[in-house]
C-alpha cells in the first residue's frame, strides 16, 4: 500500500491534479469570502441610508407608530408584534406595491360594514379582509345551511347550523389575524341603523368608511340605501346573483344605469318613490332572461294548499320562493364589490358606468304636458295663465324610466317620448280652482302614459278631445299593458 502511494505520489500527473484542486478551494475560498464582505457592506449601507421614522411617515399609519416599553414583558410582546407586522406587510406587499404607500395606509385605516353574508357578501368580506381592511363589521340574521355552501365563500360542513357572523370571522381569523371584528347577528333595520352602522367600538372609535349592502330582501335593502343616502354614508350596493351565467356582463354603475336586473328595477322604483333617482353605484349584470334560462322557482302546490305561505320564509317579508344561484356568480359580485370599495377608499383612479344623464329630457316631458294640460283646458275655462300641473321632474323620470321602461306603452319606440292623460275624465279638464289665485290641472300619477310625440297628438285629437273609445282605437295588447302599468304604478305609489 505504502509503494503504490509513493509510486502515486511521485506521478507527475497526479501532482498537476492534486494542485489544480487546492488551488480551486482556494479560489472559491477567496471569491465566498470577497461576497461575505461586499454584502455586509452593502447591508451595512442600505441600513445606514434608511432615516428615522417620523410622526408623519406613511408607515406610521399603517404600524400605529413606534413602539414603547417600560418593562421586559412589553419587550417581549414588542417583538413579537415586529414579528406579526413582518407577516402583515409579507403577507399584504404585493397590494402595497399595487396601491403605492400612501393609498395602503388608507386602506389599512379603513372600517367597513358588510350588510348580509350570503355569497356575495361573504366573498366581498374575504377579499376585503385579504385585501388589508383592518376593522369589519358583519351583520346579518341568518345560519349557514347545507344549500347555501354553493356559494358561500369559506362555510364548510361543519359550520351549518351556526350563524353566518360568526362562521365568517371565524375562517378568516385563520387567514387575517391581525383584523378587528364586530359581528351583529341581527336584521338590519331602521330602528337599528345607529347602532348597526354606527362609529366603531360602539361609538367610542371612526365612523365606517364604506357599507356594502349584500342583502336580498327588498324592503330591507331599500330602507339601508335611503339610510345611508339621508346620512351621507358611502354605500355600494349588489344587485341579484340569482340567474344569472355570464361573469362578462357585469358591472360596477350608478343605479340609474342599471337594465336587466329584475331586483336592481324593483329597487330603483322604490328607490325613486322615495325620491332617490341616482348616487348609489351598484354591482348588476346586464344578461337578459331567456328561453332556457334560470327563472324563479315557484312553491309546490301542496304549500299553498295548506295556506300562509308567508309561514315558510325565515323572517316575515322575507322570500320564500327557490332563487336558483349558480355558484360562481355571486363570487363575481362580491369581489366587484369588493374591488369598488378598495379603489374609493385608497382613492386609486377608476371609472363606472355613469347614470342617465337625462334631465333635460324630463324638463322637455314637464313643458310638452304642460302645453296639453292647457289645451285641454280651454275648453272649460276661458283664462289658463298660471296653470299648474301636479308632478314633478322626478316624478316624470319615475314614469318614464320605472313605470314604462323608457319605452312607449303604444309602439315600444324609445325615442321622443312624453306623458299624456289615457282616458278622458267624466267631468272633464276643468281645473281645481278652490285656491283663490291658483289654478292646476287634476289627475293622478298612474292616469298618464308614455307614448311617442306622434303618439300622443294622435291620442289627444281621438281619444282626449275627439270622444273615441279606447277599445276602438288599441289592440288588446295596448289595453292590457297599459292595465299592468297602471297597477303597478299604484302599487309602488305606496311608498312615495
Amino acid at each position: 500500500m505504502s509503494s503504490w502511494l509513493e509510486r502515486q505520489a511521485s506521478n507527475h500527473q497526479v501532482q498537476l491534479a492534486a494542485t489544480a484542486v487546492l488551488s480551486g478551494i482556494a479560489v472559491a475560498g477567496i471569491i465566498y469570502g470577497t461576497q461575505t464582505a461586499r454584502r455586509k457592506v452593502a447591508v451595512d449601507e442600505l441600513k445606514a441610508s434608511i432615516p428615522e421614522l417620523s410622526e408623519s411617515h406613511h408607515a406610521q399609519a399603517v404600524c400605529g407608530g413606534p413602539p414603547k416599553f417600560d418593562s421586559q414583558s412589553q419587550l417581549n410582546a414588542v417583538i413579537e408584534l415586529t414579528d406579526c407586522l413582518k407577516l402583515i406587510f409579507e403577507q399584504l406587499t404585493r397590494t402595497a406595491s399595487f396601491l403605492t404607500p400612501p393609498r395602503f395606509a388608507k386602506l389599512r385605516d379603513s372600517f367597513v360594514v358588510i350588510v348580509g353574508l350570503g355569497g356575495v357578501g361573504s366573498h366581498c368580506t374575504s377579499a376585503l379582509a385579504r385585501s388589508g381592511v383592518s376593522k369589519i363589521r358583519l351583520v346579518d340574521f341568518d345560519q349557514v345551511t347545507l344549500s347555501s355552501l354553493n356559494r358561500h365563500a369559506v362555510a364548510t360542513l361543519a359550520d351549518v347550523g351556526t350563524p353566518k357572523v360568526h362562521c365568517v370571522r371565524k375562517r378568516l381569523e385563520a387567514v387575517v389575524p391581525w383584523v378587528k371584528w364586530e359581528c351583529f347577528n341581527e336584521v338590519w333595520g331602521r330602528e337599528q341603523g345607529e347602532k348597526l352602522l354606527g362609529s366603531w367600538d360602539r361609538g367610542r372609535g371612526k365612523k365606517p368608511d364604506y357599507v356594502v349592502d349584500a342583502i336580498d330582501n327588498i324592503d330591507s335593502k331599500v330602507a339601508l340605501l335611503r339610510y345611508c343616502h339621508e346620512r351621507g354614508i358611502r354605500v355600494i350596493s349588489s344587485m341579484g346573483a340569482g340567474c344569472k351565467s355570464d361573469p362578462t356582463r357585469v358591472f360596477v354603475g350608478d343605479i340609474s344605469a342599471s337594465l336587466e336586473d329584475p331586483l336592481s328595477r324593483v329597487t330603483r322604483r322604490r328607490l325613486r318613490a322615495e325620491g332617490i333617482a341616482d348616487g348609489i353605484p351598484v354591482v348588476y349584470s346586464t344578461e337578459k332572461p331567456g328561453p332556457g334560462k334560470a327563472q324563479l322557482l315557484p312553491l309546490p302546490d301542496e304549500e299553498f294548499i295548506k295556506g300562509q305561505v308567508n309561514e315558510l320564509s325565515v323572517l316575515p317579508d322575507f322570500r320564500t320562493r327557490i332563487l336558483p344561484v349558480l355558484g360562481t356568480m355571486p363570487a363575481v359580485f362580491g369581489y366587484a364589490a369588493a374591488n369598488y370599495v378598495v379603489m374609493e377608499i385608497s382613492n386609486y383612479p377608476h371609472e363606472i358606468a355613469a347614470g342617465k344623464a337625462r334631465d333635460k329630457m324630463y324638463e322637455n316631458i314637464m313643458s310638452t304636458l304642460q302645453g296639453l294640460e292647457e289645451r285641454l283646458a280651454k275648453d272649460s275655462v276661458f283664462d289658463v295663465r298660471g296653470l299648474k300641473i301636479p308632478i314633478t321632474k322626478d316624478d316624470i323620470g319615475y314614469l318614464i324610466e320605472e313605470v314604462y321602461r323608457g319605452k312607449s306603452v303604444v309602439s315600444g319606440v324609445p325615442t321622443r317620448l312624453t306623458l299624456v292623460r289615457w282616458r278622458a275624465p267624466e267631468k272633464g279638464y276643468r281645473p281645481d280652482e278652490d285656491w283663490e289665485g291658483q289654478k292646476f290641472a287634476k289627475f293622478k300619477l298612474h292616469e298618464l302614459v308614455c307614448m311617442t310625440k306622434e303618439e300622443a297628438a294622435v291620442h289627444e285629437r281621438e281619444i282626449l278631445k275627439g270622444g273615441r273609445a279606447l277599445e276602438g282605437m288599441y289592440s288588446k295588447k295596448v289595453l292590457d299593458l297599459v292595465e299592468k302599468r297602471q297597477k303597478e304604478e299604484t302599487h309602488y305609489g305606496q311608498y312615495r
